[in-house]
């Protein structure tokens, strides 16, 4: 049996394995289908403090990887099919690993974001696709960029790459958005910003350099014409990776974990959550670790507690 598992393997359950494996408590960190997590598809990051010339998002998780089995953390590849949190300790069933059993769980598994599902999107993230105009709009500088979405995290990031692009254009499938008044207001109001309404996109076109374009459809019209841009950013949401807890855990109405404020405990005692997969607001890579520290820590006084009792 071991004192903690981490399911998870982004910045946050990352750092929660260093943490754990330096105050000598052995976590099994166990790898999905996605090591390393959404920093995987990150050519370069630059606001990772620590590395003034920038570094990968593959390389930083490796370093992250290696410093945590340095100090003995251990690690498996698996799915994680389904974890009994009714009593403790709690049961994962791993698949093709069999069933592990542990005093306390770190949630680490991330929110993925959601694509459009249309040719080129895939294929192009870090050549001129993104989901993330704080991660990437820097390197847009005075180019021509698109971003597709009609709620307020697409006009909060058309309104914020306009201070590195030289056009944004709002690209939404209704002639309504959905964002709030004030998000719009402040989106039409920005000379640098313009709107491709009731057009669906059909296609990421690219070249040898990357993203050229953007094909849609009008759907008044039905014509279909490329808007050219330099990057496509996709700002229509994000999942959270929870269906696995099949609603053992107190969640928001958006699958979110709900978490006690400025801890990581959850509602069930011995299961912490850290990074995206409860963070419906910042998405960074740095408040990830943040969390991930926080949640090795809580479970490290959790199992002190248990100890002395």
């Amino acid at each position: 049996m071991y004192k903690s598992v981490i399911v998870g393997t982004g910045p946050a359950g990352l750092t929660a394995a260093i943490y754990l494996a330096r105050a000598n408590m052995h976590p099994l960190v166990i790898e999905g289908l996605e090591p390393g997590g959404q920093l995987t598809t990150t050519t370069e990051i630059e606001n990772y403090p620590g590395f003034p010339e920038g570094i990968t998002g593959p390389e930083l998780m490796d370093n992250m990887r290696k410093q945590a089995e340095r100090f003995g953390a251990t690690f498996i590849n698996g799915w994680v099919k389904t974890v009994d949190l009714e009593k403790r300790p709690f049961k994962l069933e791993v698949e093709g690993k069999g069933e592990i059993i542990t005093e306390t769980l770190i949630i680490s598994t991330g929110a993925s974001a959601k694509y459009l599902g249309i040719p080129g999107e895939t294929e192009n993230v870090g050549r001129g696709v993104s989901t993330c105009a704080t991660c990437d709009g820097f390197f847009f500088r005075n180019k021509e960029l698109i971003v597709v979405g009609g709620g307020d995290t697409a006009l909060e990031e058309a309104n914020f790459l306009t201070r590195f692009a030289s056009k944004v254009t709002v690209v939404h499938r209704r002639e309504e958005l959905r964002a709030s008044k004030i998000m719009q207001d402040r989106a039409r109001s920005n000379p640098k910003i313009e709107w491709a309404l009731s057009k669906t996109p059909l296609e990421v076109v690219a070249g040898e350099r990357g993203v050229t374009g953007l094909k849609v459809r009008n759907n008044v019209s039905g014509e279909e014409e490329i808007l050219h841009a330099n990057g496509v950013f996709v700002a229509i949401g994000h999942h959270p990776n929870t269906d696995f807890l099949k609603g053992q855990i107190e969640t928001d109405e958006n699958g979110y974990i709900v978490t006690v404020p400025g801890t990581s405990m959850t509602n069930v005692p011995g299961v912490f959550a850290s990074g995206d997969v409860q963070d419906t607001r910042y998405r960074q890579a740095i408040t990830a670790a943040g969390t991930g520290a926080m949640a090795a820590m809580d479970s490290e006084k959790f199992i002190d507690s248990l100890e002395n009792n």
